[in-house]
């Protein structure tokens, strides 16, 4: 039998991303998305609740999160949940579950993000972005 472990989100980056580099001369960006679920509780009230959820790309695609994202850009994130185990010096284990970028679009102006000239991108990069007045 077939799984899914697919996990798409559109949200707010919290703070600009933690850049990293592996042994291997391989970026990693690490940040943290924002998104709201909206409901109705038992009295019928709309309830507003923020989830947090921790993001890591990797290569190229933490080079582009290291150029554009920076607090509070909107991004659509689509990816795989990972839990890694880590081993505390005390013995005890901490489970950090994460979600793996597969595909980055970033959702705020290009002309937002600081440094970021569009002349100076090659042509390819274009459907990175989605300019939020055309919608």
């Amino acid at each position: 039998m077939r799984t899914v472990n697919k996990v798409i989100l559109i949200g707010n980056v919290t703070k600009d991303p933690y850049m990293k580099t592996t042994a291997g001369d391989k970026k990693i960006a690490l940040f943290t998305v924002a998104t709201n679920r909206y409901y109705r509780d038992a009295a019928g009230v709309t309830q507003n609740e923020a989830e947090y959820t921790n993001c890591i790309a990797w290569g190229v695609l933490a080079e582009r999160s290291e150029q554009f994202l920076t607090k509070g850009k909107l991004v659509y994130i689509e990816g795989h949940l990972k839990t890694r185990v880590i081993d505390k010096e005390d013995g005890t284990k901490l489970h950090k579950t994460e979600v793996v970028v597969g595909n980055l679009i970033f959702l705020s102006k290009r002309e937002d993000a600081p440094g970021a000239d569009i002349s100076d991108m090659p042509a390819d990069d274009f459907d990175e972005v989605i300019d939020d007045d055309k919608f």
